[in-house]
């Protein structure tokens, strides 16, 4: 079972700046998780609570449901935010992950919505995951405070919305938003310094609300087969070593 005494660990990556995280957080921070990194960093570090923020989903297979499960069968208290946490969390929340933010809120609520409204495409970890393009999420909200300042029309926010939807997520920017929507040139850019960071804010609050969750948090009972062969399986193909499933 988990140390009461062990570190936070935070996977991050593109969504907030590693500086202002280790402003706000001691805890030790791993790059964006991917497929058996959860199961990889409880064995390194034997964490007391672990928060996902970003995570892998094109160059490796995305963080998967299950070792989540596996870490809190573990005792490991685990929370989301903002990217890739959000998501796992709003779908982990009835087995006991917890999320923080708006964002994940959001995703409670609507089980349907797109994955990639909180896509980022990054710069590699040697230049600090520095996001290449805007998310939906971010632009919609940026989009709606707009139009509440009289900045748009309810008809041309309406338009940007669609515009940023239609989008490929990886070339997803305010200015292009403007762009394919057909307003004028120079726009979106004398515009972008309005844009609000929502998955930046998710993630700052989970960041500060973490040592409490894990001091208080009592981990639920997670479901009685949290390792099934498929699992397994899965890990195998990684190249993981399945026997760290038994030896925690």
């Amino acid at each position: 079972m988990t140390d009461s005494q062990g570190p936070l660990l935070v996977f991050i990556g593109p969504t907030v700046r590693l500086a202002d995280a280790r402003g706000i957080l001691d805890a030790i921070f791993l790059q964006p998780a991917g497929q058996g990194d959860i199961l990889l960093a409880a064995h390194a570090f034997r964490p007391r609570a672990m928060l996902l923020i970003d995570g892998q989903f094109e160059h490796r297979p995305a963080v998967r449901h299950k070792e989540i499960l596996w870490a809190m069968a573990q005792g490991i208290v685990m929370v989301g935010a903002a990217s890739i946490g959000a998501l796992r969390a709003a779908e982990l929340a009835p087995f006991g992950m917890i999320g923080v933010g708006l964002i994940y809120r959001w995703y409670r609520r609507w089980p349907l919505a797109p994955d990639d409204a909180v896509a980022l495409q990054s710069a590699p970890a040697e230049l600090g995951f520095m996001p290449l393009n805007d998310t939906l999420i971010d632009l919609q909200r940026t989009f709606a405070a707009l139009m509440r300042r009289g900045l748009l029309s309810p008809t041309e926010r309406a338009a940007l919305d669609a515009a940023a939807r239609a989008t490929d997520f990886r070339r997803r920017t305010f200015e292009n938003a403007f762009s394919t929507a057909g307003f004028p040139a120079g726009m979106g850019a004398r515009l972008r310094s309005q844009i609000i960071r929502q998955k930046a804010a998710d993630a700052m609050q989970a960041l500060r609300l973490l040592p409490e969750i894990a001091a208080h948090r009592q981990v639920s009972a997670p479901p009685q087969r949290p390792v099934t062969n498929t699992m397994l399986r899965d890990l195998e193909a990684a190249n993981i070593d399945i026997s760290l499933i038994r030896k925690y």
